[in-house]
């Protein structure tokens, strides 16, 4: 559930499918629609042109954000406009200013909302489902507004923290991929180094013939795949393991810093909730005073005179003035708020996507690395095969019979 979203109007359905591509429509906590292009993460209060795909012409109240920084706008978002939400809130506290009655538009405000951790959400019994921003995706966007209990203790999480822990393991576990290629490196260096020795041990040297030669390169094969598995390390070295380990080198430090911006923002909407609710509580008690300073007037308990009740009077309308300015504040930090987060969770779904599409590619980089490493090994071999079908016991015979021959004059029997 998003704060204080409420899905669009009757007649408005088909503003939406009349915006451009790449354009979603959707109100902010105050009721008021914005826009939010889904391909560059902008947002504006004006309605894209359906011809350009860009806002219309500016307007007298155009709040276009400027782009995002490691997950965040560079600049705040001016300050809104007075907006229809704000003025029910003001029809509300002037009607609850009146002598001697409740306060019935603080009563159905309080049905039509809940609030939670500051964050005013609409009450789930009487408010219709929400829009969702990526209706056909589970987009970070959509999921993430409400906090959630910490499994490891009793308190809770907010939605948001959860989506930088999620960032900040993806970080860990690309790190550790690439020390996992690390050890995979260290394997094939020192397989390649025993290769190489044992291509220079002398064990059978002394075998002859065509039998000896085929031997022979057998043990130069093994110098050759030696020679491969070394350009293996390099190269997983040099296109998967270092890129795995560079990827982002400055990752933790945006992500600190995205996580201070939108704190900042929840620590200033806490702050603004705070200053209401001691502004209800200051009008509460000056309604209290004026009912009770009228009832006592009017049953000659007190000597107060009627300016005593003009003046008790002003003061609760001071009260109820302060607490529309209050209430426009915090509406303006929420508000700030949810745009902060809209884009800030699109930014942090944009980025892991690319992240897991970084990692993907490297490994493909691996396994292509391994098929061209073994078609090495393998032509390390033809040459070994080769020889050893040219091999001819017959043929090495002849060959050593001639050179090593003593003479082949056969005895005879002796005569008496």
């Amino acid at each position: 559930t998003k704060p204080g979203m409420v899905p669009p109007p009757p007649g408005e359905e088909s503003q939406i499918i009349l915006l451009p591509p790449g354009w979603q429509s959707y109100l902010s906590p105050q009721g008021r629609r914005y826009y939010v292009n889904t391909t560059t993460n902008e947002t504006t209060w004006e309605r894209p042109s359906s011809s350009s795909g860009i806002p219309a012409s500016p307007g007298p109240h155009r709040s276009s954000l400027p782009p995002t920084v490691n997950g965040y706008h560079a600049a705040g978002t001016p300050a809104h406009p007075p907006e229809t939400a704000h003025m029910s809130v003001r029809k509300s506290t002037g009607d609850s200013q009146n002598l001697g009655s409740s306060s019935p538009g603080k009563k159905q405000n309080k049905e039509n909302t809940i609030t939670i951790n500051c964050v005013t959400f609409p009450h789930p019994d009487t408010m219709p489902e929400q829009q969702l921003l990526k209706p056909t995706e589970w987009s970070y966007c959509d999921y993430f507004w409400a906090d959630k209990k910490d499994p490891q203790g009793n308190g809770t999480m907010a939605g948001f923290e959860l989506l930088l822990q999620k960032q900040l393991k993806g970080k860990q576990m690309q790190k550790e991929m690439s020390e996992f290629i690390r050890e995979r490196i260290k394997i094939e260096e020192e397989y390649a180094k025993n290769l190489a020795k044992l291509s220079q041990n002398s064990l059978a040297a002394q075998e002859e013939g065509s039998l000896g030669e085929a031997w022979a390169q057998v043990k130069k094969s093994l110098a050759d795949e030696a020679e491969v598995h070394l350009k293996f390390s390099a190269k997983l070295h040099s296109e998967v393991e270092k890129p795995l380990m560079n990827f982002r080198e400055n990752f933790k430090k945006d992500m600190k810093k995205c996580e201070h911006h939108i704190t900042d923002l929840r620590k200033q909407l806490a702050s603004r909730h705070a200053a209401v609710e001691k502004a209800r509580k200051a009008l509460t008690e000056r309604q209290r005073d004026l009912e009770i300073k009228t009832q006592q007037l009017e049953i000659k308990l007190s000597n107060k005179t009627e300016e005593d009740i003009k003046k008790a009077r002003r003061k609760s309308t001071q009260a109820g003035d302060d607490l529309m300015r209050c209430v426009d504040l915090y509406n303006q930090a929420q508000s700030k708020w949810f745009e902060e987060m809209v884009t800030t969770t699109l930014e942090l779904e944009r980025l892991e996507a690319e992240r897991v599409e970084m990692i993907r590619q490297h490994l493909c980089q691996y396994t292509q690395l391994r098929h061209e490493t073994d078609m090495f090994n393998q032509s390390t071999v033809e040459p070994v095969d080769q020889l050893l079908r040219k091999v001819d016991p017959a043929k090495d015979r002849e060959l050593w019979v001639r050179e090593h021959k003593t003479g082949n004059i056969r005895p005879v029997d002796m005569e008496i």
